[in-house]
């Protein structure tokens, strides 16, 4: 009876500590394989796919749930070429959308596969609605998910307790039975006491500790930096998806400098005046201007009754900046998004009605308040540097590359004034 009690303690304890890290580990690689699958989406799906509406795409979350997950993976990493192959589901896929999507042989099948687990999951939830994990501020799992993790290895502790208290009174009480006398049970104080003096346990516990502590040091210091998701309070509650979205008005009639400079600028008072002076948004409340439309007005002085300016009352918004690149970061609008516009088109998948702008910003024209889209990493601009292809025909800029290309082969003269080497931005950044 001894022996057998020894094996079922054993086995007990081996169960118990087998399990709770099995747990600990599943459940860390899921919550992992979901924050890299959001990652990817952001980075690879998100202009033509949202989660829960069709857009560009179909919602992503119920058609990967009705989908075979073999089948998505080969969809997702090359469409084109299952179709080709007479797959009838393949066939009747491609039908969804006029749009053709972009291929992704680059990404591997894990990759896809978090990418499946993230659409799964789900976005975090935010005060009972669905929030743009690009609220958080962080590449976060939702709180429901680690609850439920949480929940899970509570129940799986407790019950392995309770069957391993079970199992000592049951064997107390067969060998009381039996005649053989027992000490007395060693308080449950006394045993957390001489588990700790336990050198191998102390090991362990603390092998452990330092595991979990340097996984979360390190997750801690990857995300350092990255802004993906903020969305500051501005002082004046400016609507994207009104401005953009509703009323179809163009990226650079505010931010001209996109077009023609490094910076896209931010648009003076004077441009929302333009419609402002006459747009007050009085059938709103009561015949009253709208206390948004009013805040511009005391910015730039103007009084509504009289129709006049006073210069004395001007005083400037202060805008919170969203989108901030280090300082020893050089980033050109114009040459993306006029120079690069067609490549970048092609690359992320826009519709012709859809400005260059959401490549890297999203949506905005579903943006009620403006946030940070992309994560604007130096790995995600090298991503970008690396699978888009130029296209350099009938582009002025190649032209004029290859010109001077031309005249190197030739032994001619060549300035660095041939190579843009008069551009402002070379120098003032």
């Amino acid at each position: 009876m001894r022996d057998i009690s020894l094996i079922v303690r054993r086995v007990w304890k081996s169960a118990f500590m087998f399990t709770a890290l099995s747990v600990l580990i599943v459940s860390a690689t899921q919550a992992q394989d979901v924050v890299e699958g959001r990652k990817l989406f952001k980075d690879n799906c998100g202009s033509c796919h949202t989660l829960d509406r069709n857009s560009t795409g179909p919602a992503l979350t119920p058609k990967l749930n009705e989908l075979d997950e073999a089948f998505a993976i080969k969809w997702i990493k090359n469409w084109k070429a299952l179709v080709a192959s007479g797959d009838q589901q393949a066939i009747e896929a491609s039908k969804f959308s006029p749009a053709e999507m972009t291929t992704f042989p680059r990404l591997t099948d894990d990759q896809i596969k978090n990418i499946i687990a993230y659409a799964k999951a789900g976005e975090p939830k935010k005060e009972g609605e669905a929030a743009v994990s690009a609220t958080t501020g962080s590449d976060e799992v939702s709180s429901f998910s680690i609850a439920g993790i949480a929940a899970i290895i509570l129940v799986s502790i407790v019950i392995l307790v309770v069957l391993g208290r079970a199992i000592k009174m049951l064997e107390r009480l067969i060998l009381k039975r039996q005649g053989v006398e027992l000490a007395e049970e060693v308080p449950f104080s006394t045993g957390i006491k001489r588990l700790f003096k336990n050198k191998k346990f102390v090991f362990f516990f603390i092998l452990c500790l330092i595991v979990c502590l340097g996984s979360f040091g390190w997750m801690g210091m990857w995300e350092t930096g990255v802004h993906t998701g903020y969305q500051p309070v501005q002082p004046i509650k400016f609507s994207h998806e009104l401005h953009a979205g509703t009323n179809k008005i163009d990226c650079q009639y505010c931010h001209a400098g996109a077009f023609k400079s490094k910076n896209s600028t931010i648009p003076s008072m004077n441009v929302c005046m333009n419609c402002h002076k006459s747009v007050q948004a009085t059938e709103k409340y009561d015949g009253e201007i709208s206390p948004e439309i009013q805040k511009i007005y005391n910015a730039v002085g103007y009084d509504p009754a009289t129709m006049s300016y006073d210069k004395s009352k001007e005083k400037p918004v202060e805008w919170v900046r969203v989108h901030n690149l280090p300082d020893f970061a050089y980033f050109n609008h114009s040459q993306h998004v006029v120079v690069g516009e067609e490549a970048i088109r092609k690359e992320k998948g826009l519709q012709p009605n859809e400005p260059v702008c959401f490549a890297c910003h999203g949506p905005v024209d579903t943006m009620e308040e403006i946030y940070q889209y992309s994560p604007l990493t130096m790995k995600w601009c090298i991503n970008c540097h690396k699978d888009t292809k130029l296209e350099v025909k009938g582009n002025a800029f190649y032209d004029k590359v290859i010109e001077t290309h031309e005249k190197i082969k030739k032994g001619e003269k060549i300035t660095p004034a041939a190579l843009g080497g008069l551009e402002c931005g070379k120098c003032h950044y």
